[in-house]
């Protein structure tokens, strides 16, 4: 019956494989296949559950970062981001690394720079940190 144990084990690996997509909880999966094989043959359950950790560790440490290397990270793009680049108008002085305020596609936003901004200057985005923006003097 230790079969049974295998099998929910990995039903549930999966489950949170899925809704993660981390590639971390993958590699035990296939580690408590191999396990969930092997408990028809072998009836110690150490020696199985000794298989399952040391596989699963071999796998992640072996194979994860060669697939991480391969998957694509990009971040998703929100609409936030369309205001990188985009130009503004300083309405409160941005001292520098102290934050201000600026005006950028009709909304106010609080936002950062590493040099002092006064007020009515204009601005280019450069960044989102949080709900800050980065800011650089633009071109006038």
């Amino acid at each position: 019956m230790d079969w049974i144990f295998w099998l929910i084990l990995v039903i549930v690996l999966t489950i949170i494989e899925v809704a993660t997509v981390n590639l971390l909880t993958i590699w035990f999966v296939i580690s408590g296949i191999v396990a969930l094989i092997l408990s028809f043959f072998i009836e110690d359950v150490a020696i199985v559950s000794t298989i399952f950790a040391v596989l699963g560790i071999i796998l992640l440490i072996t194979t994860r970062p060669i697939l991480k290397k391969y998957l694509p990270t990009q971040r998703e793009r929100t609409n936030i981001d369309r205001v990188i680049g985009m130009k503004g108008i300083v309405t409160e002085e941005i001292k520098k690394n102290v934050i201000g305020e600026v005006k950028v596609d009709g909304k106010k936003w609080s936002a950062i720079s590493n040099k002092k901004i006064e007020v009515d200057e204009e601005v280019i985005v450069d960044a989102i940190d949080g709900v800050k923006l980065i800011v650089r003097k633009g071109d006038k």
